[in-house]
């Protein structure tokens, strides 16, 4: 059976991923760092016929990462997919002369360094896989070819670092798919009930990407299955 993590998927966009991931068969490690609400997606997951277990896992601690990985191995023996879906905005993320440095490293902890500290601790189990897999889940808003409007400095600049450390994994781990998305402006309690995305659709390319897309396509950013400018 093949294998999916995705972090941050009690809810939102790592919901979905994981509940469509599931349906197709794998078995999929909801992670989260609450464990009342990873339980309850994952059973919720397991409701529809699907196979899913929670996976305690707060990015933005080492410590948990490590545990994690540790628990991750007690049941599973390979990871095809990892998907680096768990990300914040913190309160006052408002304008980039007045954040505060805790603001600041603290987004860029979760968002960026908490995407490469899982990706570090799993790349043994992705090695064994037969077509390893890391998506990134980024934003538009980190672009550097236009990204930059005000809005929210903290987390756009941890999205554009993200970007930076999909293609150093791409370089450094070359037998695997390792590439960014921006599932767009989506209706989740981060992007609020007035965006112009269904989950569904915030979810399309990444759960693609997983699937079917080619092994070769990596060191990318993407948005509805097409190639974007970083």
């Amino acid at each position: 059976m093949k294998t999916a993590l995705v972090t941050g998927a009690n809810k939102g966009i790592g919901y979905e991923v994981a509940r469509q991931l599931a349906a197709k068969g794998f078995h999929v490690f909801v992670g989260a760092r609450n464990p009342k609400a990873g339980r309850k997606a994952a059973k919720e997951i397991v409701s529809q016929e699907s196979k899913a277990t929670f996976l305690e896992i707060d990015v933005s601690d080492n410590d948990s990462v490590t545990n994690a990985a540790r628990e991750f191995s007690t049941i599973a023996n390979h990871l095809d997919v990892l998907v680096n879906n768990a990300g914040i905005i913190a309160d006052g993320d408002n304008a980039i002369l007045e954040i505060s440095d805790d603001l600041f490293q603290k987004t860029l902890e979760t968002n960026t360094l908490g995407a490469l500290r899982v990706t570090r601790a799993f790349v043994p189990w992705l090695r064994k896989s037969n077509a390893p897999r890391v998506i990134n889940v980024s934003s538009g808003s980190g672009q550097l070819s236009g990204g930059a409007d005000g809005w929210a400095p903290a987390y756009c600049i941890s999205k554009t670092a993200l970007n930076g450390v999909t293609v150093q994994l791409a370089a450094a781990l070359p037998k695997f798919a390792v590439n960014s998305v921006c599932p767009g402006w989506v209706r989740t309690e981060m992007g609020g009930e007035n965006a112009s995305r269904s989950v569904e659709e915030g979810a399309d390319t990444i759960v693609w990407l997983a699937l079917e897309a080619p092994q070769n396509l990596s060191g990318k950013f993407l948005r509805d299955r097409k190639e974007i400018p970083w």
